[in-house]
């Protein structure tokens, strides 16, 4: 108890005797400083005392499926840096492969009594995945918001980069350097963004079903996409839009594996800019998604719905800007 008391307070940056209090329910404490007890007792994963339970903490969840990818931690920054701004304290829950599991952080975040979450990259992405995980979170009425596209059905607000806009710009660059033979690497079948990156595609190059031949699919790894541009380059595929950086990256290495170059022989385009991809080898043409602009857009709508405010259910969609760098170039012959 003592050791816990002494974790508290200098969390909370307060003195025992006054955790002691928020503990015990006494007066004499300000209510700003026993919610900082309060949270500092959540973040350490002590359990409140049995009649301060009911209360949810100030505390917020962001559960992302990685860390690896540099987008997440760019997201992370932005939306940990906001939330703490608004005097909530962020909970990040990272998924690893073979570990703790979505469904699994959001029964620990309810537990701790949350005042909300914010999901990027989660399974709410993917139109085959279990939802009910989800479900739970509306049933518990808890404030939820969702960065970029999910499946509809689920009703929480949306924060996204509009994908349309995305391949727009990029095929329309890549047709501007004379590519005719423009292909995708996606991320899986089921997966609400890439569908929507097809969808456009399909309506700016005016794709018929002959034109399958032209997308592959892929998990968002490097060997992924190595495996999968392999097949593009292969059916002579000069120009090559991805469903992101890190595929874009893979699909970069099929090509040089192959024997050809980027971006004389091969041009490349990722999406996100996440962080080094002015280091690569060569300098990444991307789509970048404003994520400053989106991580605050989403703590907005997550603390809106907190303070009762009313929830927003139309998707929110923030325009792309495409960056040119070095793996594009003319079409070769051009």
């Amino acid at each position: 108890m003592t050791k816990r008391l002494t974790e508290v307070a200098k969390k909370a940056g307060v003195s025992e005797a006054t955790v002691s209090r928020v503990l015990n329910g006494r007066d004499g404490v300000s209510e700003a400083t026993r919610t900082a007890v309060l949270t500092a007792l959540d973040v350490l994963g002590y359990e409140r005392p049995t009649k301060l339970r009911g209360e949810r903490a100030r505390l917020v969840g962001l559960v992302l499926p990685e860390l690896q990818n540099p987008i997440f931690p760019a997201l992370a920054e932005v939306v940990t840096g906001t939330l703490a701004q608004r005097g909530y304290t962020p909970a990040l829950c990272a998924r690893t492969i073979g570990g703790v599991s979505e469904m699994d952080y959001v029964e620990m975040l309810l537990d701790h009594q949350v005042s909300g979450v914010i999901f990027a990259g989660g399974s709410y992405a993917l139109a085959d995945a279990k939802h009910d995980h989800y479900r739970r979170l509306t049933d518990r009425g808890l404030p939820v918001v969702l960065v970029n596209a999910g499946v509809d059905e689920l009703g929480f607000p949306r924060v996204s980069t509009d994908d349309a806009v995305a391949v727009e710009q990029a095929y329309g660059h890549l047709r501007s350097l004379g590519h005719e033979r423009i292909g995708m690497v996606l991320g899986p079948e089921g997966h609400v963004p890439s569908r929507r990156k097809l969808d456009a595609m399909i309506q700016a190059a005016g794709w018929d079903e002959g034109d399958a031949e032209c997308v592959e699919r892929s998990s968002f790894s490097m060997e992924g996409a190595r495996v999968a541009a392999t097949k593009l380059v292969e059916r002579g595929v000069t120009g090559i839009i991805c469903a992101s950086d890190v595929l874009a990256l893979g699909t970069i290495r099929a090509a040089r594996r192959l024997g050809r170059s980027v971006p004389t022989d091969v041009s490349v385009v990722g999406y996100d800019d996440s962080a080094f991809m002015t280091c690569t080898d060569p300098p990444l043409t991307t789509v970048r998604q404003p994520i400053e602009t989106m991580g605050q857009a989403a703590v907005d709508l997550l603390v809106t719905q907190i303070e009762g405010a009313g929830v927003l259910q139309d998707e929110l969609l923030f325009e792309p800007e495409l960056v040119v760098r070095g793996s594009t170039a003319p079409a070769p012959g051009r």
